[in-house]
């Protein structure tokens, strides 16, 4: 699929980060897009970015509120993309709305775990399963799923579990490696991709508190304030000198940085991302620190949870996250 004037895309996510600006570039090619996040306000923001871009005459962009773990609310998303868009197939599906948190079998709750772990595999399995008949009614097809470096790396340093993101990551992974061949017996027209990124400047860190724990963004509750405290005592950091508005500071400086200070940003992600659909790869690394981290991996697998590897790759790329 060189070209994507005139085609039909339904991004997940669209309200912030990668979807916003996989929306924006879509639509400034000349693509009919349909996005659904759970923010209403977000999706807001993204439409007025893409009316500001200039959207093409008679295109056609929508929005949708459905959390993507949701059967039903997907179920919706697919009538009303289906009803609002006139159509009964679409081109492009990208499977890309996540979160963090949860990150621990052992201190974190079974709901917040499962909560990551339900948007981050299931909203891609949903997606995919809902909206594949309209996929295969088009003359052709692409689904881009998005995993993560954590993917194939299931960690962001050793004083930090990230255990539901990253299961969930790896399941998004070995579904669409397992989903290409299936297509390819029973669907050839439709082709797949995985999406690999690596530090992108999004908002998920902030995102992700929001949505786990139903509450703003600067907000921390003492349960979350305990268990920054647990993680700074286990990288030696002296936590008990530190008062909890210190710690509150700390994480909306954490977020800040996160989105303003990665080396990639989510425009530059969502331009590689859709060369890569051009270009029909289905394996698609984004930002350099992702290839490295790839290269690294795979070359030294035994040693890739041990301190040493994380800490030399850390100093190398300048990452700050665990």
């Amino acid at each position: 699929m060189r070209d994507f004037a005139g085609r039909i895309a339904v991004v997940t996510g669209g309200g912030t980060g990668m979807g916003r600006e996989l929306a924006r570039q879509l639509a400034a090619e000349g693509c009919h897009v349909a996005i659904c996040d759970v923010s209403a306000e977000a999706m807001a923001e993204t439409r007025r970015l893409c009316e500001a871009d200039g959207l093409p005459q008679g295109l056609r962009l929508t929005t949708h509120i459905a959390d993507v773990s949701i059967e039903t609310q997907m179920n919706r998303f697919r009538d009303e993309v289906a009803a609002q868009h006139r159509t009964d197939c679409i081109h492009l599906l990208f499977n890309n709305a996540g979160i963090g948190g949860g990150g621990s079998m052992i201190i974190n709750s079974r709901a917040q775990w499962e909560r990551t772990f339900d948007i981050c595999w299931g909203g891609v399995y949903l997606g995919t399963r809902i909206f594949l008949p309209m996929l295969i009614a088009a003359d052709e097809g692409h689904i881009v799923n998005t995993s993560s470096v954590n993917g194939f790396w299931a960690s962001i340093g050793p004083t930090t579990p990230h255990t539901a993101y990253s299961a969930a990551k790896f399941a998004v992974k070995g579904f669409s490696e397992a989903l290409i061949g299936d297509l390819r017996l029973n669907a050839p027209h439709v082709k797949c991709s995985v999406v690999m990124p690596g530090h992108i400047g999004t908002s998920i860190v902030a995102n992700s508190r929001k949505i786990q724990n139903n509450v703003a963004a600067d907000e921390l509750c003492a349960d979350e304030i305990a268990a920054v405290r647990k993680r700074l005592a286990a990288a030696g950091i002296d936590e008990a000198q530190m008062s909890d508005d210190a710690i509150r500071a700390m994480v909306q400086e954490r977020a800040r940085s996160f989105l303003e200070e990665a080396p990639t940003s989510a425009a530059a992600a969502a331009r590689i991302i859709l060369d890569g659909v051009r270009a029909e790869r289905w394996r698609i690394l984004v930002g350099d620190d992702a290839h490295l981290l790839d290269q690294r991996v795979r070359a030294m697998p035994e040693r890739a949870y041990e301190t040493d590897f994380y800490q030399s790759f850390a100093a190398e790329v300048g990452w700050k996250l665990g």
